[in-house]
């Protein structure tokens, strides 16, 4: 089978990029100038040049194609960088839709975010596929962003353009992880070098967990659905506990207050209002302190997906870290 992954030179792209050649198939990627093949040196690739936000490039590397797998995306949490996540994470996307449907692509999987379910303010009860986007009032642009990407999806399902699936994949552990930009606490934690913990909790899910998880929503995936891909719902304070026992250093045994969050917060905006950067930064806060918990029952049952402990995938993330000398 064809197919063409967006995002292949991603952590996670990388990953389904080495499934799918392992599979059989013929793996189209498309490469921006500035991306590095490194992690994906040796295969045996169909490499396009190209942009998600390059509607031409898109249309061109979807011809031929019998799946899209479309992972590229911007992560960050910052309002400096609000626009261009609005023309990676949506009109990419959109561009996406547009491309799979002049070419006639029979199925799209599109790999969004737990973030576009939304977050529990108390972690009560965790969220599922038909939980309403409950943040909107926040106004924290990652979490809009890939919202707003999978109510394009949706619509482009309704009117009958295109076969697609949604894969919302929560906090995603394993080998390789580290090189995330937005892994930079967890590095400091596993270095023994960072000393607080926040309020918040996250759900940690194994990386070949969220690769059987896409394989299967290529398969078995219904028609306009979305599929939470989630593990353990942990707090920080565990994850970081975690991470910090497998590394053998100290863990994090600062508890930082809410007020003190938020403060920090404030002054991190006005650094980045001056071309500067803080520590954190409003959106920041909102992340660190929200519950990001998720139930993947729908998944679980729908897919046959047998999940991995926090544990395992945490400890392969660290024993990667170590293994390359970054902590």
């Amino acid at each position: 089978m064809k197919v063409l992954v967006t995002g292949a030179t991603g952590f996670l792209g990388g990953w389904l990029v080495r499934r799918l050649l392992e599979e059989g198939h013929h793996v189209r990627i498309i490469k921006r100038p500035k991306s590095s093949l490194e992690e994906l040196e040796g295969l045996s690739l169909d490499i396009q040049p190209g942009d998600v936000t390059d509607l031409a490039s898109l249309t061109q590397a979807c011809r031929g194609v019998d799946t899209v797998f479309h992972l590229a995306g911007l992560i960050a949490y910052t309002r400096s960088q609000r626009a261009a996540m609005e023309k990676v994470n949506v009109e990419g996307t959109a561009n996406v839709l547009k491309a799979c449907s002049s070419n006639g692509v029979r199925k799209l999987i599109h790999l969004s975010s737990v973030v576009a379910i939304g977050a529990s303010f108390d972690g009560k009860k965790p969220l599922d596929e038909e939980s309403p986007f409950n943040i909107h009032h926040l106004d924290l642009g990652y979490f809009e962003t890939k919202y707003q990407a999978e109510q394009l999806v949706r619509a482009a399902v309704n009117d009958g353009k295109i076969d697609a699936v949604m894969i919302n994949p929560s906090t995603i552990y394993g080998p390789a992880d580290a090189k995330k930009g937005s892994r930079g606490v967890q590095l400091k934690v596993a270095k023994g070098k960072f000393p607080f913990y926040p309020s918040g909790g996250v759900s940690v899910v194994a990386v070949e967990d969220v690769i059987d998880a896409i394989i299967a929503a290529w398969d078995k995936g219904r028609k306009g659905e979305r599929y939470i891909v989630s593990g353990e719902n942990l707090l920080i304070k565990d994850v970081f506990d975690l991470i910090a026992r497998e590394a053998g250093v100290k863990p994090p045994t600062i508890a930082l207050p809410r007020p003190a969050i938020f403060a920090i917060g404030k002054v991190g905006d006005f650094l980045e209002s001056i071309g500067k950067k803080g520590p954190l930064n409003t959106e920041n806060a909102w992340t660190s302190i929200l519950y990001h918990w998720f139930d993947s029952t729908k998944a679980q049952k729908e897919f046959g997906l047998k999940l991995k402990p926090a544990e395992y995938a945490i400890g392969q993330s660290v024993k990667w870290i170590k293994d390359h000398g970054l902590a």
